[in-house]
């Protein structure tokens, strides 16, 4: 029977969480494993509409996710979680409240973040259109513990997803 974990991605917007998230459960699913994708900006698209980036909005949106990813992983499932999630305090609440959990750090410095820009939020954050934008107008608190960290400039998205999936095998989750 499949062990349930969440692997909870935080970074900058444009750091690479999703894309990485991509690879790990395309590699994950085809070795038959259940596995979903949590990501921020669909939560934010489906489950929260109307939230927006103030820290209690990041805050409510993090808890829902956090709730969803529980109901997943107490039921067997692999959930990989891509949330900016800036700030300590949130992730912790979503690693009490998941259970099996595990923090991967997404580090990629702001300026190739901002290089990245496909949606064009920095552009927008830094000349004051998008307000609390974590890295440019709110904070990011970078986590002090992660169970892996990735880092998205110097490492291709194979190579990260590589050491996610060397993770899992190492701890248990897949065999």
């Amino acid at each position: 029977m499949q062990k349930g974990v969440t692997l909870w991605f935080t970074g900058l917007s444009g750091a690479g969480k999703t894309t990485v998230c991509l690879e790990v459960g395309r590699l994950l699913k085809l070795r038959g494993l259940k596995v979903e994708l949590l990501d921020g900006d669909k939560m934010r698209e489906q489950l929260n509409a109307g939230l927006g980036f103030s820290k209690d909005d990041r805050r409510k949106n993090v808890a829902t996710a956090a709730y969803v990813a529980r109901l997943l992983t107490r039921n067997g499932v692999i959930v990989l979680a891509s949330f900016v999630s800036p700030y300590k305090s949130m992730r912790e609440s979503a690693r009490a409240s998941i259970g099996s959990f595990a923090e991967v750090y997404v580090r990629c410095p702001l300026e190739e973040c901002a290089r990245r820009d496909v949606k064009g939020l920095y552009k927008k954050a830094f000349s004051g259109e998008i307000q609390h934008f974590t890295g440019v107008s709110d904070p990011f608190e970078d986590p002090e513990f992660p169970e892996l960290v990735l880092y998205t400039d110097q490492e291709t998205i194979n190579q990260s997803a590589a050491r996610v999936m060397e993770y899992l095998k190492t701890n248990g989750f897949i065999g």
